[in-house]
């Protein structure tokens, strides 16, 4: 039976209630300085917000390396009754030392289906996906090692590949990567970042491969497309890909959580979904919350 693979020990689709289904609560890199989510507490009260907004789970990108906190999720989860679920993965080369990606080379494939199937380091807590990224319009070396090790540990667990798009582009590239060369079905990819770039066509073309288009936002850094993702989620509802939706939040800095003066994981809820409801109804919205984030993210686990 497919389950989704939460901290706390895998549960149904159909269990996950409303979710924020591109999110951060912890997460460092040196290309963020002095913006680290890294504060327990904060993330707490975030939660906290985002469930008293009506919320119920919360995917977390943050992959390897990046300060998952890990060990720290199931008590957060356990204390807000939010769900939980961890990424495996890696992000592009500059969020990491060199030394750090010299240690993958060669087992890079071997440590996603590790922290999949055991466990993050000694925390317990198992991966429910894999997080990799592409580069602006382009796929370079690293990226196509990274996808590449995702693929392998894919056919090992079934686990979804959840895919940065560096401002939203690159999203056929990477799906003539991972679903072309590489075997992947559509629908266990999805793609973030979308509304970044909107371009229509190739909005409509991805979605035709079958793969998840997750948007994303607000945010301060692209915060000029973010009036687009209405039409853009109109456009693809009435091109008949209405079922290949996600939403997220992507809180990616301190500042943009909303316990710290920003929108944060509750804005989603509070702004985003009364807005989309007005594009494309309620019905539609809903089914994008509540029940397909289930369907991207459960998995027959092997």
């Amino acid at each position: 039976m497919s389950r989704v693979r939460t901290v706390l020990g895998d549960v149904r689709a159909d269990e996950l209630g409303v979710c924020d289904a591109h999110d951060h609560l912890f997460l460092r890199s040196p290309q963020l300085p002095g913006l680290e989510l890294d504060d327990a507490t904060a993330a707490r009260a975030e939660l906290t917000a985002f469930r008293a907004a009506g919320g119920a789970a919360v995917v977390q990108w943050t992959p390897y390396g990046m300060g998952r906190r890990a060990a720290d999720l199931p008590g957060l989860s356990r204390s807000t009754g939010v769900h939980l679920v961890c990424a495996t993965g890696l992000h592009q080369a500059a969020h990491y030392a060199p030394e750090i990606l010299d240690g993958l080379r060669g087992r890079l494939a071997e440590v996603f289906v590790r922290e999949l199937t055991e466990g993050i380091g000694t925390s317990g807590v198992r991966a429910g996906l894999i997080k990799v990224a592409g580069g602006f319009h382009a796929l370079d070396a690293h990226a196509r090692w990274t996808m590449t090790a995702a693929a392998e540990a894919h056919r090992a667990t079934g686990a979804p590949i959840a895919v940065h798009l560096e401002l939203g582009t690159g999203a056929l590239d990477v799906l003539d990567l991972l679903c072309g060369e590489l075997g992947v079905p559509g629908h266990r990819v999805i793609l973030g970042h979308l509304n970044r770039s909107p371009d229509p066509v190739v909005q409509r073309q991805a979605a035709a491969s079958g793969c998840w288009l997750a948007f994303d936002g607000p945010s301060r850094a692209h915060h000029a497309t973010d009036w687009r993702m209405p039409e853009a989620v109109r456009d693809l509802a009435e091109a008949g890909y209405g079922d290949r939706l996600l939403l997220g939040g992507d809180t990616v800095a301190a500042g943009a959580r909303s316990v710290d003066g920003g929108p944060g994981m509750p804005y989603l809820l509070r702004r985003v979904r009364p807005r989309l409801a007005d594009a494309v109804g309620a019905e539609l919205v809903d089914r994008i919350l509540t029940h397909h984030p289930g369907q991207a993210f459960a998995v027959d686990w092997t």
